[in-house]
């Protein structure tokens, strides 16, 4: 039990001093910020920041912002995981499907999602289901791919070796090709989370009435800085522990491929 504490603490430590340049940073932001009222007018130091962050909490507008954010994040991501995987899967596996409908992927993976927001506000109105469109555009195209890219790289060896067993080819589909694709799978869904979260700020911007993209928006029509970076922060606390989330759900799901790439 000693010993398993002593290591706990190490790395604990270990991981506290990880973090001495962003405490530098800090310090030094601080310092820039009170040396010049015009700078902190632009630039606010870290202690106002968080005297903000305080004053949304005390009136619940950030725990409310975070909320419709995360809401609108997690229905689009969901649809986009629904449609990107099975067709992601269908274009890895079937190549005359793949010759039909991969150009028509490649015309509109291009297209940023910022793009669509003319489109989509006069399709939806300045709705949740605009927001959800232009983040469900973010996600997508990479899960779609990866899966795709995924499911073309499985060892042609295994897929012959469940064959010459008996298997069929759902079976070979569901226990052979997709468990193979996983990997590729969740770098996809990593990768798509982080397009989405930027698309989804981008687009409550624009046109929401609710979000962290709208109180970035509030912030600067009030001319009020400390509420910009404190919508930025959250965004960036955020979309770090949804990495964070995505990886271990990926470490549980797949701890062979986690033993394999240590």
């Amino acid at each position: 039990m000693a010993v398993t504490g002593l290591a706990l603490i190490r790395k604990s430590t270990r991981s506290i001093a990880r973090l001495w340049l962003l405490a530098l940073m800090l310090v030094v932001w601080q310092l820039i910020s009170q040396s010049s009222s015009t700078i902190s007018l632009q630039l606010p130091p870290p202690t106002e920041i968080f005297s903000a962050a305080n004053e949304l909490i005390q009136k619940d507008t950030l725990q409310k912002d975070i909320v419709a954010s995360l809401s609108r994040v997690f229905k689009a991501i969901g649809a986009a995981l629904v449609i990107a995987v099975p067709l992601g899967c269908l274009l890895g596996a079937s190549k005359p499907f793949a010759w039909s409908f991969e150009p028509i992927v490649n015309f509109f993976r291009p297209i940023p999602p910022l793009a669509w927001i003319p489109l989509s506000i006069l399709w939806f109105g300045i709705t949740n289901l605009q927001n959800q469109f232009i983040i469900f555009l973010g996600a997508v195209f990479p899960i779609l791919i990866s899966t795709m890219e995924g499911v073309r790289d499985v060892d042609q060896q295994y897929i012959r070796a469940a064959k010459t067993l008996g298997a069929s080819r759902l079976s070979i589909a569901l226990t052979v090709i997709f468990p193979a694709a996983l990997p590729q799978i969740f770098i996809g869904l990593r990768v798509g989370t982080g397009i989405a979260w930027m698309a989804l700020v981008a687009g409550e911007l624009v046109a929401a009435t609710s979000g962290l993209g709208y109180l970035i928006n509030q912030g600067r029509y009030l001319f009020r800085s400390d509420y910009v970076i404190v919508g930025m922060v959250t965004i960036g606390l955020i979309g770090l522990l949804l990495d964070i989330l995505i990886r271990a759900v990926q470490s549980i799901t797949l701890p062979w491929w986690r033993l394999g790439n240590r």
